[in-house]
């Protein structure tokens, strides 16, 4: 794997998440919607790295795939809404992540940021031999950790940030999203940002609160979301001017 080096890695984020439904589609549709409104002039890549079943690829197509300076693209998919490795057995394909690794590129080359939203947690198997974790690593992204609101979910993002740390995953921070009603009236007992940021040693950058379905196709309400947390923190968007909206 040696030949997967990422260079550009500083114009790329990388969203991953706890665990599947965890709000990691939210985060990016956030995070492109606040790049519409603020850089418009600037173009984007907004990659899925993969895809089993349907919805997150036809999220981002409905959403941001008129674009005329932007590129939203999957390049793998395969139907069946399981494991990666267990999908291409089920469907007789194979998973090259060749494809993956080139698309990414193209996007770097071609756009000023990329965006690239992972599937499952970060210990998903991507292939037979790799997690997300470890494609993170080897491909040196800087990366944003999405962790739930829920009973449970500080004993999960010590878990995966300690799995980030033995493949060398770039964790720039924590958001802490919202997906139900009450998980915004328990998060300081579900998801406490002081005892999350003492055993990660990461910044809780913000937290997503909770949105209805039809909140999530709202651009303008999607690029607030984003504007509450704090990105300045981030390289991604470290050269970029102050934001102001048109």
């Amino acid at each position: 794997m040696t030949q997967f080096f990422n260079p550009a890695g500083q114009k790329t984020l990388f969203i991953v998440g706890c665990d599947t439904e965890v709000g990691k589609t939210v985060t990016t549709s956030a995070l492109a919607a606040y790049w519409q409104r603020y850089y418009p002039h600037q173009s984007l890549g907004l990659m899925k790295l993969l895809q089993t079943g349907v919805g997150d690829d036809e999220h981002y197509q409905h959403l941001f795939g008129d674009i005329d300076h932007w590129e939203v693209v999957t390049p793998l998919k395969f139907a069946t809404p399981v494991a990666p490795p267990i999908a291409a057995e089920r469907e007789g394909k194979l998973i090259d992540l060749a494809v993956v690794w080139q698309t990414l590129q193209r996007l770097q080359k071609n756009h000023q940021r990329v965006l690239v939203e992972g599937l499952g947690s970060l210990g998903s198997p991507v292939t037979d031999e790799l997690t997300v974790a470890d494609v993170a690593g080897l491909w040196r992204l800087d990366c944003l950790l999405v962790v739930p609101v829920k009973l449970g979910a500080i004993g999960q993002a010590i878990a995966q940030v300690a799995l980030a740390r033995q493949a060398k995953v770039a964790l720039k921070g924590l958001i802490l999203s919202c997906g139900s009603p009450e998980a915004e009236q328990h998060l300081d007992d579900w998801a406490a940002s002081p005892m999350l940021e003492q055993f990660t040693g990461l910044p809780v950058l913000g937290v997503i609160p909770y949105l209805t379905a039809a909140d999530r196709q709202d651009l303008a309400q999607l690029a607030q979301v984003a504007a509450d947390l704090h990105l300045a923190s981030l390289t991604f968007f470290a050269d970029l001017p102050l934001a102001t909206p048109v």
